[in-house]
């Protein structure tokens, strides 16, 4: 029986000794109500009690109609939740459960589950009608994690179908408005109610240390700066235990290798007298475990270094103290060179004030940030949401498996970009995952049962012939945050094996883990592992098989550095000393952004690599092997080449004869990508096409059009011919362009171009004198005529053209054709600026005639005869 106040009972959980001294207690009446519509926002600050008391609230209420399961977006946070709500309950064990990767502490008496966002996505695309669940809390939305975000929109579809189904959205900070009316009635009623809770305001300490060096260089975090953090968190804890002996302290850092040598800082600037502890997730569980549990008695006081894992939906048990570096790792996708990886970045002002707030979640607290506060107002508000700038092939063959396609029909909080998607896409046809409809096939469902990246996990299901278990080490190395020296994965999965450290082991599990999701898929029968003769190729083979536009092959240049050209068209270098630098074809796992000297002046550095044979590079990119005959028109000249292409890598040359059809492509698109200019114009044909543009200018159709667009659009109407003879390889200077151009004149209106537009202007000293028309496009220019000043006396009025609508522009020209006058108006200039003109010019040019009376006076090509 469900009681009015959500329990029910002794079977039910004890709310009141869940929630005692937890704000969010207060909360639970507001949610017990707002959860008659089946779904609920609840927003409320860190540390209130949300996580903990919103779970057992559904289950009371629920009762036994099903399993209540709860996101978490990281493992170590999964497994911390169910601890503490387990342990505050005092409930029967497996009451409260988790699953997370590799490992599960649940069964059929698991009333509330925590799970992390992938794990859940796997078992609605396994079992969309979610039957046996109850209800679905969705945890720290406001992150913006990708699987978060699919989830969203995915459950809301499924409760849309399931009247039953309760869903709560739960953040410390989102916008509260926008998933209220994801989560609300799929008829487009009313949203989802919101429930707040108050903040427990404990007094917080902000200090601004920015250290002396620059946080970034062009080769990540600065190693000055990792110092300069390690200083500062050990002088503010040891002020800290001055004052109070039960502070911890916790250290920010944005990814595993920074916390790494941090904490390696820490240690051998401290000694035991500070136990440092790191939490990232490359830590083992039971590390993890440690470091987000409180300090136990006798113990010395701690230093929790860790990434923005323990930014949000944890509390650490006696942390008073935060230090900041102010920077995270995020997502972003580079299509333009095929690229997607992480890369750091200020964090956002909501995440620094999340990580401030670890300080004063039980007390009065302290933040010491080791950055400006103008760095701090200049970083975005909020988190960039994944969707925005991951690579999307793992969302879009998620999508594909619930039937949205490039998430077309799916509410999400953010739709996908559309570039980013349709590349996606792509790389699922390539792997055989989607059909050209986008729907997924049967191969692609395999693919998504792998809880790895599509390309890896086809690389672990097709990569078998290596040795399953070599195909498992050589993936989990590859999906692993792991740095391969110099590139080298071979070198790397060598380091792994013989590594019996805490990163060693974990890669191990992996491995283990892999292997065991491949044999269950049972894609190939197992064969033995690569021998040590070929493992690097192999190693290479397994890598092709998950990336085959990036397969690459050594190029010339570099400047000392080995430069390779990847089939996506990408052109990256080996680190400088790589030991991969004298293999010719690389099968390539990482490439990146890259400044200094890694980049090579290629913008782009290969961070793990392997050796491959070339016979195996085109099976793994078989789909990018193209053969074709290639045209080219260039330099006056038709060639052409039968290539042979894996992607943008070209594997053989020969040269060939085209056919007219290539050839006529080829000319016509030399013509299009580089315009007429790539056509030999003669000073006949030029003049003539100008007197078409001038006419078309001033009296429209139907005379033609002649601007470059306009001939390019009609290339076969006025070229067609002549297209023909330069396909056939007939030299480019013995086509006339005049001939073709004729072919555009109207009739019968032509019979009048001699009279609109002559080519020349007969002046008073019988000379015929070429009139220049304007360029095609040049609206404003008038026809002019250059001639010397002596030719035009007695020509009282400007010439007018085109039926007298536009007059000649004259250039009237010194006897040694110097310019001495512009004018489209004779009229006036005889009347007034020849006076000045004569005067000056009479001296310096006795032997010419320059009459006071230029209108009577003869017009003259010739000097005055001498007496």
């Amino acid at each position: 029986m469900i009681l009015p106040d959500g329990t029910s009972g002794a079977a039910g959980f004890d709310l009141a000794a869940i929630g005692a001294g937890l704000a969010f207690e207060q909360s639970l009446p507001a949610l017990r109500q707002a959860l008659d519509s089946g779904a609920a926002v609840v927003e409320a600050p860190p540390g209130t009690g949300k996580t903990t008391l919103v779970p057992p609230l559904l289950a009371n209420m629920l009762g036994r109609s099903g399993r209540i399961v709860v996101t978490q977006p990281r493992r170590v946070a999964a497994r911390a939740a169910a601890r503490r709500l387990a342990a505050l309950d005092g409930s029967p064990a497996g009451r409260v459960g988790y699953t997370v990767r590799g490992e599960r502490q649940a069964g059929p008496e698991t009333q509330v589950e925590f799970v992390t966002p992938g794990i859940l996505l796997r078992r609605l695309l396994a079992d969309p009608g979610l039957d046996g669940t109850a209800a679905v809390v969705l945890d720290e939305v406001h992150e913006r994690g990708l699987e978060t975000d699919l989830l969203v929109g995915m459950v809301a579809e499924v409760r849309a179908l399931r009247g039953d189904l309760a869903v709560v959205a739960m953040s410390a900070t989102l916008d509260a408005t926008r998933f209220a009316s994801l989560l609300g009635d799929s008829d487009g009623g009313a949203p989802a109610p919101v429930v707040g809770c108050p903040s427990v305001n404990y007094p917080l300490k902000v200090q601004w240390r920015p250290g002396p060096e620059a946080r970034l260089d062009t080769r990540g975090v600065a190693r000055a700066f990792l110092d300069y953090v390690a200083v500062t968190a050990a002088d503010a804890h040891a002020q800290g235990l001055a004052e109070d002996d039960a502070v911890d302290a916790l250290v920010f850092l944005p990814g595993a290798r920074e916390v790494s040598y941090v904490a390696a800082a820490l240690r051998s600037r401290l000694g035991r007298r500070v136990e440092v502890l790191e939490l990232h997730g490359q830590v083992a569980a039971q590390d993890q475990d440690r470091a987000v549990s409180g300090r136990r008695p006798g113990d010395p006081p701690r230093i929790i270094v860790s990434t923005d894992l323990a930014e949000s939906s944890l509390t650490v048990p006696g942390v008073r103290l935060v230090v900041d570096s102010g920077l995270t790792r995020e997502p972003r996708r580079d299509s333009g060179r095929g690229m997607s990886g992480l890369v750091t970045v200020s964090c956002s002002r909501a995440s620094a004030d999340q990580r401030a707030g670890r300080a004063a979640r039980q007390g009065p607290g302290h933040v010491v940030r080791c950055y400006s506060q103008q760095a701090y107002g200049a970083a975005p508000a909020h988190v960039t949401p994944e969707i925005n700038v991951a690579d999307l092939t793992g969302a879009a063959l998620t999508l594909a498996c619930w039937g949205a396609p490039g998430g077309k029909g799916l509410a999400l909080p953010d739709a996908p970009p559309l570039l980013a998607m349709d590349d996606a896409i792509e790389v699922l046809r390539e792997l055989g995952a989607v059909a050209d409809d986008g729907h997924v096939t049967a191969a692609g469902r395999a693919l998504a049962a792998v809880p790895a990246d599509p390309r890896l996990a086809r690389a672990l299901l097709e990569g078998t012939p290596t040795g399953r278990q070599f195909a498992a080490e050589v993936v989990a190395a590859i999906s692993g945050d792991h740095r391969a020296p110099g590139g080298d994965l071979p070198r790397l999965l060598a380091q792994l094996r013989s590594d019996t450290g805490p990163v060693g082991r974990r890669w191990a599990e992996e491995s283990r883990r892999l292997a065991a999701v491949a044999g269950r898929r049972e894609a190939h029968s197992a064969a033995p592992p690569a021998t040590a003769a070929d493992g690097s190729e192999a190693v290479g083979a397994v890598v092709a098989l998950a990336f085959p536009d990036r397969v690459a092959r050594r190029v010339t240049g570099g400047g000392g550095t080995a430069q390779y050209l990847l089939a996506s068209g990408t052109r990256a270098g080996l680190p400088a000393g790589s030991t991969l630098a004298g293999h010719e074809w690389l099968a390539v796992a990482e490439v990146s952004r890259a400044g200094g000297r890694d980049a090579a002046g290629t913008g782009a550095v290969i961070r793990a690599a392997a050796p491959l044979a070339a016979a195996r590079a085109e099976e793994a990119a078989s789909h990018l092997v193209v053969e074709m005959v290639e045209a080219r028109f260039g330099e006056g000249r038709l060639s052409a080449r039968r290539t042979r292409r894996l992607g943008a890598i070209v594997l053989s040359e020969t040269p060939v004869r085209p056919t007219a059809e290539q050839g006529r492509k080829a000319v016509a698109a030399a013509l299009q990508s580089q315009g007429l200019a790539v056509l030999q114009w003669s000073t006949a044909a030029a003049s003539f096409r100008r007197r078409l543009a001038f006419l078309h200018r001033e009296l429209g159709q139907p005379w033609p059009d002649v601007s470059d667009g306009a001939l390019l659009d009609r290339l076969e109407e006025w070229l067609g011919p002549e297209l023909a003879d330069l396909a056939g390889g007939k030299p480019l200077d013995s086509v006339d362009l005049a001939d073709p151009l004729r072919r555009l004149l109207p009739w019968p209106e032509a019979s009048r171009l001699g009279e609109l537009a002559p080519e020349n202007l007969e002046v008073p000293s019988g000379s015929r004198v070429r009139i220049d028309y304007p360029e095609p496009g040049d609206a404003g220019a008038a026809p002019v005529v250059a001639v010397k000043l002596q030719e035009c006396f007695g020509l009282a009025e400007s010439p007018r053209l085109v039926d007298g609508r536009v007059p000649v522009l004259f250039h009237l020209l010194s006897p040694a054709r110097r310019p001495l006058a512009v004018t489209d108006d004779l009229t006036s200039f005889w009347s007034g600026p020849y006076t000045q003109v004569r005067a000056e010019m009479r001296g310096r040019y006795p032997r010419h005639p320059w009459p006071e009376d230029p209108w009577s006076a003869p017009a003259t090509a010739r000097t005055k005869q001498r007496r």
